[in-house]
């Protein structure tokens, strides 16, 4: 089997529903966290229980180049206005080649923050776009 390039340059797919929001180029936030709690169990001076009590996953932020797929955000964020409606959504994370990397689910997802590009005539950036996500967890 020939060896793969494990994905030193690298795009990432968005979905919401089945549905293609388009292709960024920076994923940030896919992550979670264990908060722990202590006890202390009475009589063992030389332990501590370590228990896990409820898991958190922060925001994911998307970042690309303005691209005509910009609409399909912009009209996914319009949904909340009529009605919070909590789709799964998919990440997929691809080599240059197309190739998919790896896969993450993401149930309850929710628009949190559209960033437009900044258009300025004085400043000759790529103009850029930044999606910030919610979810409520990761799904197979």
């Amino acid at each position: 089997m020939p060896r793969q390039d494990p994905g030193s340059t690298m795009w990432f797919r968005l979905s919401i529903d089945g549905e293609s929001l388009g292709y960024f180029n920076g994923c940030q936030g896919l992550s979670s966290q264990v908060e722990i709690e202590h006890r202390q169990e009475g009589g063992n001076n030389g332990f501590v229980w370590q228990l896990p009590s409820r898991v958190t996953f922060p925001t994911i932020r998307l970042t690309r180049p303005l691209t005509p797929d910009t609409t399909k955000v912009a009209k996914w964020i319009s949904t909340v206005q009529t009605g919070i409606k909590r789709p799964t959504a998919e990440i997929a994370a691809l080599r240059a080649d197309g190739s998919e990397v790896a896969r993450w689910g993401l149930i309850d997802v929710l628009p949190v923050s559209w960033q437009g590009p900044r258009l300025d005539p004085g400043s000759p950036a790529v103009a850029t776009e930044v999606l910030e996500i919610a979810h409520h967890g990761f799904t197979d």
